[in-house]
């Protein structure tokens, strides 16, 4: 008997190997699909910026990165006692003006060098829904809880989702030509924005992407139709009924691992999946000789996958 109906997913082309170089930028769920690729030591950085919802946001800051463009006192503003940046999420908010524009500036100069070197950048849209600055007509990336009466809230239509997909494109593969673009949906519902204008906002962004997919090195994976067409249910969700649950996101996961990443990677990620899994354990006596025999193996394990790769860094205890 079958109980779902399953996506029809195929080995994607220009698949990730442990030589990629990955920049994630996005939503929320962008940063779930990253913390399994940095868990398996996938090289790469994501959302520098932190959070961004919607393709304009995603947009500024690749241009800013692209052109090298930093930011300055005019860029950054203060409420509630933190300095701000309305092109930036508040995960990057910090009481100091200074340290605001430092550590902003830093995000630039960090992804332009990933938007330089990347082998594929994963875009993850979460809404389509804007809101705009009404003193400077600006859209902005986060509101940073100002008050509502200093913005208006703007669905942006398919063809403006179009163009600033094709603009994003077109910054990047200015310095990147031979980069390898994955755009995907979020799965997480935006309901703050309403049941129905999350699903046009959805709508539009799906419809959008698909506008794009004739232009060179662009795929689309479909986190937001797994999440919809074959899990469709509430005991996949978070206890917040928006965004998916551990299982829901190991599930898409294993989706995505099917389509990008490179077969041959399996056994490197197991072996890494160990090590991570054997420094994550907590022994009831460290300084027992059955304790220290596992650290010994443990230490062998990382000294051999680090041959082969370098650059995976693993941090054990000496005890």
């Amino acid at each position: 008997m079958n109980l779902l109906t399953e996506i029809p997913l195929s080995k994607a082309n220009n698949p990730i190997d442990y030589s990629s170089q990955l920049l994630l930028l996005g939503s929320c769920f962008s940063e779930n699909i990253g913390a399994k690729l940095s868990y398996y030591k996938f090289q790469g950085i994501q959302n520098p910026f932190g959070i961004l919802f919607h393709p304009l946001a995603i947009e500024r800051i690749i241009e800013k990165s692209v052109n090298q463009e930093f930011f300055t006192e005019e860029d950054v503003f203060n409420e509630n006692e933190q300095w701000h940046s309305f092109d930036a999420h508040s995960s990057l908010s910090n009481p100091s003006k200074a340290q605001i524009i430092a550590d902003l500036n830093n995000a630039i100069s960090r992804t332009s060098t990933q938007v330089n070197t990347a082998s594929h950048i994963i875009i993850t849209l979460g809404t389509a829904w804007v809101y705009r600055k009404t003193s400077s007509n600006k859209v902005v990336a986060n509101c940073h809880k100002v008050p509502q009466s200093n913005f208006t809230k703007e669905l942006l239509s398919v063809e403006e989702v179009v163009k600033s997909l094709k603009r994003v494109i077109t910054f990047v593969q200015s310095v990147n030509p031979t980069v390898q673009f994955i755009f995907t949906v979020s799965p997480v519902r935006h309901l703050k924005d309403g049941f129905l204008e999350n699903q046009r906002s959805k709508a539009h962004l799906i419809a959008a992407i698909h506008q794009v997919l004739n232009e060179d090195r662009v795929s689309y994976f479909p986190s937001y139709e797994l999440m919809m067409d074959e899990l469709r249910d509430y005991r996949f969700y978070a206890n917040d009924m928006i965004h998916p649950n551990e299982t829901a996101i190991e599930y898409i996961w294993e989706k995505f691992r099917l389509v990008w990443i490179k077969d041959s990677m399996d056994d490197h990620m197991k072996k890494v999946d160990e090590i991570k899994r054997g420094l994550q354990h907590r022994p009831f006596n460290p300084d027992s000789e059955a304790h220290q025999k596992f650290l010994t193996s443990l230490r062998r394990k990382i000294t051999y996958i680090q041959k082969e790769y370098p650059f995976m860094d693993f941090q054990i205890s000496k005890s």
